[in-house]
């Protein structure tokens, strides 16, 4: 997704649109499930996404906007 793989060819495998996508799903649900689930448990899972917004503003050749990545209109900007 983010071409972090250990392989060789991990840069090959990088698809940032698709990771966008993926990554704005995720936090949709994780922000729609914390009331349901608590936060013992969306916390974990906030942290999670977290790291995948910062790993996918670290891999983006394009910067986007504060408050503007993928997710971030669920989450609130990431730094």
């Amino acid at each position: 997704m983010l071409g972090l793989a250990a392989e060789d060819n991990a840069a090959e495998l990088k698809d940032l649109d698709e990771a966008r996508k993926l990554i704005t799903a995720l936090a949709g649900l994780v922000t729609a499930a914390a009331p349901e689930i608590g936060s013992q448990h969306a916390g974990p899972l906030r942290d999670g996404l977290r790291s995948l917004q910062l790993a996918f503003r670290e891999e983006s050749l394009i910067p986007d906007a504060p408050g503007k990545g993928p997710g971030e209109k669920y989450t609130g900007a990431v730094n």
